[in-house]
């Protein structure tokens, strides 16, 4: 389908623009996000379009800032939602859901999603070189993607990365830079960049397609939930992004009448080192302060993010709520979701979950809530952080007396 992106338009004052490499309103300073031609795309769009379309994120292209066809990140998308019966009853919960985005492909992260989007659009806008500013999930889908799409890449990140994601960059063979300094740093440097070189930054110049990617968490859930949306849902914020765009998501399918109203409550998670909306929120301010992360929860740890007072503003829009949760904490709920379901997240997911634990405490879900928990990364990304607290193998000789000896609860 053609004609179903209008332009770009400003989130703040609401000038208009076109569909160029541009994030910035040149009036106000406010951020650029996509205008779609909902009446066009209610055209060709229904329940049976989608169902038919391929198993992944691309069944909903015709929600996508894509003009074309897809052309790279052909299979991200369309993940596992896990009914989690073992950890909902730990929980005291029937209707508990994970969304499963560790066995994302191609580098078992959400990230896969966004990345698709960006690099599918910035090829259709003629850019031979990609780049973005990461915390290590991002890098690694916009390494591995480039690499598929024979594109040029580059990528930015903290110089005190997990090994696992810097590996996961350099596999791919693109220009890993790392700065002395935060995300915030990075993100800086990397503003400066964009506005030098011809490169498609996918969450500077490229970001408002990029973002909308994440749309495509909410419209799975739907689909998966049989075309219902959630009660609850609890989603990590490290940008805000993610949290806006669900709901953002959510909100599109009810418009085109593929489901109901729209009733979801949207529960944000942070880690406690690095939490300035929850902060915000818990405080009952729609602005927030910026902080120096200090987390294990590194793929979060952004402290001055970019969407975090429209994360705050969504959030109040759904009467949900905002929370954090320690480092230990973190790695209590990356255990506890390993040893219930059997799905090892990274530590954004701790934080996810050990969100969800705190709102059931609270009262704030109850027992029969249809509640879905977005799991965004694999833990075999962020192994050192659980480590030393699950334990080691128990070493025998290889005989069945040292066997009976060694491992006392055989029987």
């Amino acid at each position: 389908m053609t004609g179903k992106i209008k332009g770009l338009k400003c989130r703040e004052c609401g000038r208009a623009y076109p569909a160029d490499p541009i994030h910035v309103c040149e009036m106000c300073f406010g951020p650029l996000e996509v205008d779609y031609n909902y009446d066009a795309i209610k055209q060709v769009l229904s329940r049976e379009t989608i169902q038919n379309g391929p198993p992944s994120l691309w069944r909903f292209i015709d929600l996508l800032p894509v003009e074309g066809r897809a052309t790279v990140g052909l299979d991200a998308g369309y993940t596992p939602l896990v009914h989690a019966k073992n950890l909902g009853a730990h929980l005291g919960l029937d209707e508990l859901y994970i969304k499963n985005d560790t066995v994302n492909h191609p580098t078992l992260s959400f990230k896969d999603r966004v990345v698709a989007v960006a690099l599918t659009r910035a090829r259709e806008m003629g850019f031979e070189t990609v780049a973005c500013a990461s915390t290590g999930n991002l890098a690694n889908a916009v390494a591995a993607q480039a690499a598929q799409a024979g594109m040029r890449c580059f990528v930015f990140i903290p110089a005190n990365l997990e090994s696992g994601k810097v590996l996961g960059n350099l596999i791919y063979r693109p220009t890993v830079v790392e700065v002395e300094g935060n995300y915030d740093d990075v993100n800086r440097l990397c503003s400066e960049i964009a506005a030098k070189y011809p490169w498609a930054f996918v969450n500077v110049n490229i970001r408002p397609y990029y973002a909308e990617g994440s749309k495509s968490l909410a419209f799975e859930t739907a689909e998966q939930l049989g075309w219902k949306a959630p009660d609850q849902v609890v989603i990590p914020i490290a940008s805000g992004s993610l949290l806006t765009k669900i709901w953002k998501g959510l909100n599109e399918l009810h418009q085109l009448g593929l489901i109901d109203p729209v009733t979801t409550k949207l529960h944000g998670a942070q880690a406690e080192g690095c939490s300035p909306v929850a902060t915000a929120f818990k405080r009952g301010v729609d602005f927030f302060k910026p902080v120096k992360p200090n987390t294990i929860a590194k793929s979060l740890a952004i402290g001055n993010p970019a969407d975090g007072y429209y994360a705050i503003k969504a959030t109040h829009e759904s009467t949900g709520s905002m929370d954090f949760v320690s480092d230990d904490e973190i790695v209590d709920s990356i255990k506890l979701l390993a040893q219930t379901e059997g799905i090892f997240a990274e530590t954004a997911g701790g934080v996810t979950i050990g969100v969800l634990k705190k709102l059931v405490k609270n009262g704030l879900i109850k027992k029969g809530d249809v509640t879905v928990a977005y799991v965004t990364g694999n833990g075999l990304k962020t192994q050192e952080a659980v480590e030393e607290f699950v334990g080691r193998p128990l070493r025998i000789l290889p005989k069945l007396q040292s066997f009976e000896e060694g491992v006392p609860h055989a029987n």
